[in-house]
């Protein structure tokens, strides 16, 4: 049926809402090869204890949590990204204790609170970094027909 209404929604060249097209931004914490591997003496990503926040909260319809596979840089653990609409995506690495998760939480419960986005954590600031050293242009060099044709 999704696909269906993508398809209806793509030759009427408009674009297609879901029912996560609302939401204010999507964390995404990495969970790959390196990230919460506590075998390999990287610090714990609590993602149990995540999901089950965002679920008793129901702050998914606010803030997406998503817990993924590699992220990259795997040079720095614990990685998360935040993708919030018209604005580039916002990496943050180094997290390492519970409190930081927390306090993610919290902030997530005060967007939802607020109905708006609210300022990240402080330490969070700290712990930002580029993801890619090069400028690009933006999404203008991926939406050039030219370059998705095969």
């Amino acid at each position: 049926a999704q696909t269906q209404k993508l398809l209806l929604t793509q030759q009427a060249a408009r674009t297609l809402e879901t029912r996560r097209s609302k939401v204010l931004g999507q964390l995404m914490f990495c969970q790959g090869c390196c990230c919460g591997q506590t075998e390999k003496g990287f610090p714990e990503l609590p993602r149990e204890r995540l999901k089950h926040e965002w679920k008793q909260r129901r702050l998914n319809d606010t803030i997406q949590l998503t817990i993924s596979g590699c992220l990259g840089p795997c040079d720095l653990a614990n990685v998360c990204c935040l993708v919030v609409p018209h604005d580039l995506p916002q990496w943050f690495g180094g997290l390492h204790a519970p409190q930081q998760y927390e306090d993610l939480v919290r902030w997530a419960q005060s967007c939802q609170s607020a109905g708006t986005l609210q300022p990240l954590p402080n330490w969070l600031l700290e712990l930002r970094f580029e993801r890619f050293t090069t400028q690009s242009s933006g999404c203008s060099a991926l939406s050039q027909e030219a370059s998705l044709t095969p």
